[in-house]
Order: structure tokens, then sequence, then C-alpha cells
């Protein structure tokens, strides 16, 4: 039985597929090389603000990074359905954007936890 990936490993590999993605959309003029650059600020984004989570100096520090990880990845996902509704990669993309939602879902939970919790 395969244990669940934590999610900074997740957030890396995440990352990772944004910038060979990014890498793909750079290579074409206009529209694709514009959204490639935001798209790769919010994907990469993600995973280092849940880095610096990890080394926050106190909880509110924790749960700030947390909650701007989930806004990237909240961006993020939206420069994917952009992408894909544009037609500009849909091949390409293969299983990003649920791997975008399942990080958007876990920092969701673990900033809500965290604020109940009043840490």
């Amino acid at each position: 039985m395969s244990t669940p990936k934590d999610i900074k490993e997740r957030a890396f590999e995440f990352a990772l597929r944004i910038v060979k993605l990014c890498q793909h959309l750079d290579k074409q003029p206009g529209v694709p090389r514009t959204i490639a650059y935001q798209l790769l600020k919010a994907g990469t984004s993600v995973g280092a603000n849940i880095e610096e989570a990890q080394a926050g100096q106190n909880r509110p520090d924790f749960i700030s990074k947390n909650s701007i990880a989930l806004k990237e990845a909240r961006e993020c996902h939206y420069w994917l359905r952009l992408l894909i509704a544009a037609k500009i990669c849909q091949k390409t993309l293969g299983r990003t954007p649920s791997r975008g939602r399942r990080i958007n879902a876990y920092s969701r939970l673990n900033s809500r936890q965290d604020k109940r919790r009043g840490i």
C-alpha cells in the first residue's frame, strides 16, 4: 500500500510540471508567452510559500504563508483553465489542472483548520 505524498513534494512536482509547460509556451510568440509568464510566477510560488510556511516564525506567519499559497494556487488554476479554453495547449496539460485543484484544496483545508484552532 502506498502512502500519500507530502504536500511539499506534491507542490514541487506541480511546479516542475508548470516549468516544463511554460518552457513549451515560451517558444510560441504572443499570447502563449504572456500567459506562460503569469502561470510560471503563480505555479512556482505555491510550493515556495508552502516551504516557507514550514519555517514560519510563529503560527500567524504559518497561516499567512499557507493563505498566500492558496491564492497562488487559485491564480494558477485560472491560467490553466484559460489555456484550455483558448485551446492554446490543451493536449500538453495532461493532469496538471487536477493536481492544482488538489493542492488548492489541501491549502484551503490547512488554513481553515489553523484558523479554527486560533493558531
